[in-house]
């Protein structure tokens, strides 16, 4: 057979389409049980290969996208079966085999997962590889590199499984993917499958240029769902002739995903990829942002090193918005350059902290800092209100993970937990780059109360490298929080404020130390306020943090006031004290 390499000089490499979706329909059987077949019943693998060859493709994937369902001790079993299968299918076929990675089940040690299954399938002396539907990178570069070691020669391509919008499951766009596939000597080709269907892909591809190879594998379309079953139209002269088009673009090496069946590829062939293919890919410029530049007075004063002041006030439980809309100028009047917005917090349903943020911002000129947590939203609801805040003016977001849903609550309300808060902030810094008019500032949270503050350094080093730089941490009330906001201050490239927030009674003290994930108060505090009444256990409070004020000046870039129980009175105050010692 002509190497691909020389074969991709002349001809455009068309794929085969989906194993998993096709064997379900052939067989009526739930696509879980399409690797397994390998083992129960491999004539059904082969047969399945034999009719894509037939039906006009140059390359094969082997039945093995999941290994999961036959279990660890199975798994090399029956990687072995569908490399074997592969082969007899394609003995005296000019087909090219390659060896089929989906996504790792290892998510902490993808390399080893991917390790082992390499060198099952080049023991059977299969030594291409697709790596397809990767939603990162995690591992891959590390496994080319050890395919190459193995056999120079091997072809390598690694596919991403994008949205319509070009972003993965967990939040990376595409383009920062494919740069990185670009980048690495050891990975021959790259592209895009599953998620969305060829419109949406080829769109994708035609902003793209990059001197290796591209390959593309669309889905057939968007499924309906009949019961538990994802069920795909029949479009197959539609997909060929979007692949016509991809074709045209550029577009080297090309397929089929999920609901593509022996019909797709067979209608590709026929209506002619092998065309003269431009010099380089059709490259679409990026749509000018729209709108004036938006400017962001708290972090251009945080900027000039000047301190600053954040207080937070929790949205309303109902519709009625006045105590928080005064509040919020009150605070604003007495100094703060920013208000906090709460999500939810405890997963207790409040107002939307990204729509009061725009209220205050369009209807007051406030400053606001949303938080924006990973509980409630998947990705595109969660880029849909980025963009809307993006749109009103609000400059500045707080990306947490959120707290979780009460397990009393989890019958009536879902989690949805698509990423974690580092995952949030590399997608906002994703459209900071794309799609914003202005950049928005990502501010993230710091836990200066962890039992190991390793770990919290660690967390907030990899928030900093993904975009995040400005942290609010929780409220200091001990000895330990301290040294520890002094060794962030020491360690972190970003600034920091200081969370401070004033204890109003001994309940308080007890309830916060106990009941509140993240804050931790000092025995001694907590027994201070042991049978004060309101008032002298407010004035303590109040004297108490400012305390905490002065505790931390050399050690924070500003303060982040958190109101306890609406005494949004209280925090006006210490917000006033500390504008006149600073």
């Amino acid at each position: 057979m002509m190497e691909i390499r020389e074969y991709l000089k002349e001809k455009n490499l068309l794929f085969d389409g989906s194993m998993g979706t096709y064997f379900a329909e052939k067989t009526h059987r739930d696509a879980k049980e399409c690797e397994l077949s390998c083992l129960t019943e491999p004539e059904i693998t082969e047969q399945i290969h034999k009719e894509y060859i037939k039906s006009g493709a140059k390359a094969i994937k082997t039945n093995t996208f999941s290994t999961s369902y036959a279990g660890k001790e199975r798994a090399a079993e029956l990687l072995r079966a569908a490399a074997k299968a592969a082969k007899r299918a394609a003995e005296g076929e000019d087909v090219y085999i390659f060896a089929d990675m989906g996504p790792v089940e290892d998510k902490e040690k993808p390399f080893a997962e991917y390790k082992e299954k390499i060198d099952i399938f080049c023991d059977e002396g299969i030594t291409n590889f697709l790596f397809e539907t990767l939603s990162g990178n995690e591992g891959v570069s590390e496994a080319a590199e050890y395919i190459k070691g193995k056999n120079p020669e091997s072809f390598i391509i690694l596919s991403f499984a994008v949205n319509p919008a070009g972003y993965t499951s967990t939040g990376r766009y595409y383009k920062s993917l494919i740069a990185e596939a670009e980048s690495s000597q050891f990975i021959d080709a790259a592209g895009l499958n599953c998620m969305s269907g060829p419109s949406h892909l080829i769109k994708l591809a035609k902003k793209l240029e990059i001197k290796k190879p591209l390959s593309l594998m669309p889905n057939a379309g968007y499924p309906t769902v009949l019961g538990s079953r994802a069920v795909y139209g029949k479009n197959a002269a539609y997909f060929a002739e979007c692949m016509l088009d991809a074709a045209e673009s550029g577009i080297a090496i090309m397929g089929g995903c999920c609901g593509t069946t022996p019909e797709y590829i067979e209608q590709c062939g026929k209506i002619g990829l092998e065309v003269k293919r431009q010099a380089a890919h059709e490259v679409i410029s990026e749509e000018k942002r729209a709108g004036a530049r938006v400017e962001n007075r708290f972090l251009e004063k945080l900027m000039r090193g000047e301190r600053v002041i954040a207080a937070e006030l929790d949205p309303p439980e109902g519709t009625d918005i006045e105590f928080f809309v005064s509040g919020a100028a009150e605070l604003h009047n007495a100094g703060a350059d920013l208000i906090t917005i709460a999500d939810c917090p405890v997963a207790r349903p409040r107002m939307d902290s990204a729509l009061l943020s725009c209220k205050l911002k369009r209807e007051m000129d406030i400053d606001t800092l949303p938080h924006m947590a990973c509980r409630d939203r998947n990705l595109n609801a969660m880029k849909a209100l980025l963009l809307g805040l993006n749109a009103e003016g609000v400059g500045n977001v707080l990306a947490i993970t959120g707290d979780p849903v009460p397990s009393d609550k989890r019958d009536e309300v879902k989690s949805v937990f698509n990423f974690n808060s580092r995952m949030l902030i590399k997608f906002i810094a994703t459209l900071n780059e794309t799609e914003f008019a202005y950049p928005m500032n990502i501010c993230a949270a710091l836990n200066i109360n962890a039992v190991n503050f390793n770990v919290q350094i660690k967390l907030a080093e990899e928030k900093i490298t993904n975009g995040a730089s400005v942290f609010l941490t929780q409220p200091l009330m001990t000895e330990e929080a301290l040294q520890n906001l002094k060794r962030a201050h020491e360690e972190l490239n970003a600034k920091i404020l200081c969370g401070i927030m004033p204890i109003v009674s001994y309940r308080n003290a007890v309830y916060m130390n106990n009941e509140i994930a993240g804050i931790t108060v000092d025995e001694r505090i907590i027994e201070s306020f042991r049978g004060k009444e309101r008032s002298e256990a407010e004035k303590l409070g109040f004297e108490i943090a400012l305390k905490a004020v002065e505790a931390a000046k050399d050690f924070c870039d500003g303060y982040y006031f958190i109101t306890p129980f609406k005494r949004v009175s209280l925090i006006r105050r210490l917000i006033e004290e500390t504008v006149k010692r600073f």
